[in-house]
C-alpha cells in the first residue's frame, strides 16, 4: 500500500474523531444555516492552517512539532506559548476521546462508564507504545471499517429518515455555540508532521494529502450530521448515537456503539503518540517520561471529575486550538512574507473566538 494512502488515512482518520458526534446536537441548538456557515467558513480556515503547517514542516528539520517550529521562528516566548497550547490542547483532546469513548464502550459491555473508560484508556495506552508504523496501519484499516459502519448505519436508518427534520430554525441564543465544537472537529495540525515523516521520499505530496484529507472530512461530516438529524430531529442527544439507537432499535445498537468506539479510538492513539513525541523531541524529556505524561494526565483529569464532553471540546477548540492557529499564522508570516498581510484577519478571528470561549466559561 502506498505511503500516500497511509498518510491520508492517518490525517483524515485523526481529524474525524470525537468531534463528529457533537455536530448534530450543535445544529439542533443553533439552527441549520448558522451551522452550514461555520462548517464551510471554519472548514476552509482549518484547511488553510493545515496547509501552512505542511509548508512549515517541509521547510524545517525533521522530528519537530509546533513547539519546535515556534522556537525556530518566534524564539523562546513563541516556544513557551506553543508548548502551553499544544500540550494542553492535545491533553484536552485525549480527555474528550476518553469521555465519549468510555460511554460507547460501556453500552457495548453493559458495564459502568467509569470502568469502561479505564478499559478504553488501557488499550489505547498499549498501542501508543508501538509507534507510528503500527498506528498508521490501525488508522488505515480503521478508516475502512469507519465507512463500512457508516454505510451500515445509513441502510438501517433509511425507513426512519425525514428530510424535513433538516430544516432547523435559527436560534440567536446559540449563534456562537458551534465555534468551539466545529473548530475542534476540523483540527489535526499535530498530525501533519506525523504524515510528513510517514511519506519519506514522497514528502512533496504533503499538501495534496492535506487537501484530500479535508475533502474526506467535509463529506463525512455533512453526511453524518444530515443522517442523524433526519432521523432524530431536534431531539438528538449530545453524543448523537443514543438517539439513533432509541429510534431505530433492533440490532443496530452494537453497530452504532462499535462505530463510536472505532471513530474515537483511532484518533486517541494517534494524538497520544503525537503528544509523546512533542514531550520527547521538542521538550527533551526521556521517552518513558513522555509516555507516562501522555497517558497519565488525561486519565487523571477524568478521575478528578472532568467529564463533560461538549464542555471539553468547546474549551479546547475555541481557546487552545485558537492559540495554535495564531502561532501558526505568526510562523508562516516569517517564512512567507509575501502573504503576511492576509494573516491579520485570520489572527483577529482567532482572538475573537478565544474571547468568546473565555467569557462563556466564566459565565457558566
Amino acid at each position: 500500500m502506498s505511503k500516500q494512502i497511509y498518510a491520508i488515512a492517518i490525517l483524515a482518520g485523526s481529524i474525524i474523531g470525537a468531534g463528529i458526534f457533537s455536530l448534530p446536537y450543535t445544529v439542533s441548538k443553533s439552527g441549520t444555516l448558522p451551522m452550514l456557515f461555520y462548517l464551510l467558513f471554519l472548514g476552509l480556515l482549518a484547511m488553510l492552517i493545515h496547509l501552512m503547517v505542511a509548508e512549515i514542516a517541509l521547510k524545517s528539520p525533521d522530528n519537530k512539532r509546533l513547539p519546535g517550529f515556534a522556537k525556530m521562528y518566534l524564539g523562546k516566548k513563541g516556544e513557551k506559548a506553543a508548548f502551553f497550547s499544544n500540550i494542553f490542547g492535545i491533553i484536552g483532546t485525549i480527555l474528550a476521546y476518553l469521555i465519549i469513548g468510555g460511554e460507547f464502550l460501556s453500552n457495548i459491555l453493559n458495564i459502568d462508564p467509569f470502568y469502561a473508560t479505564l478499559i478504553y484508556f488501557a488499550l489505547g495506552a498499549i498501542l501508543i507504545i508501538f509507534g507510528i508504523k503500527i498506528i498508521s496501519k490501525v488508522e488505515f484499516y480503521g478508516v475502512i471499517l469507519f465507512f463500512v459502519f457508516l454505510i451500515l448505519i445509513f441502510l438501517k436508518s433509511i425507513n426512519f429518515i425525514d428530510i424535513s427534520n433538516l430544516n432547523i430554525a435559527f436560534n440567536p441564543e446559540y449563534l456562537f455555540l458551534p465555534y468551539g465544537p466545529v473548530l475542534f472537529s476540523l483540527w489535526g495540525i499535530s498530525i501533519v508532521p506525523e504524515a510528513e515523516e510517514l511519506l519519506l521520499k514522497e514528502r512533496k505530496d504533503l499538501k495534496k494529502i492535506v487537501i484530500a484529507s479535508f475533502i474526506i472530512c467535509f463529506i463525512v461530516y455533512a453526511f453524518f450530521t444530515a443522517l442523524v438529524l433526519s432521523v432524530c430531529g431536534t431531539g438528538v442527544s449530545e453524543e448523537s448515537l443514543n438517539c439513533l439507537q432509541s429510534i431505530i432499535g433492533g440490532d443496530i445498537g452494537f453497530a452504532l456503539m462499535a462505530f463510536g468506539i472505532l471513530t474515537t479510538f483511532t484518533s486517541f492513539i494517534t494524538i497520544g503518540l503525537t503528544l509523546q513525541k512533542i514531550l520527547w523531541f521538542d521538550l527533551g524529556l526521556k521517552k518513558n517520561t513522555s509516555t507516562i505524561i501522555t497517558c497519565g494526565v488525561p486519565i487523571t483529569l477524568f478521575l478528578l471529575g472532568i467529564n463533560s464532553f461538549l464542555g471539553v471540546i468547546s474549551f479546547v477548540g475555541g481557546l487552545l486550538f485558537a492559540i495554535d492557529g495564531i502561532l501558526i499564522l505568526l510562523i508562516y508570516g516569517r517564512i512567507n512574507r509575501k502573504i503576511k498581510v492576509l494573516t491579520y484577519p485570520l489572527f483577529l478571528l482567532f482572538v475573537l473566538g478565544m474571547l468568546y470561549e473565555i467569557i462563556t466559561f466564566f459565565n457558566k
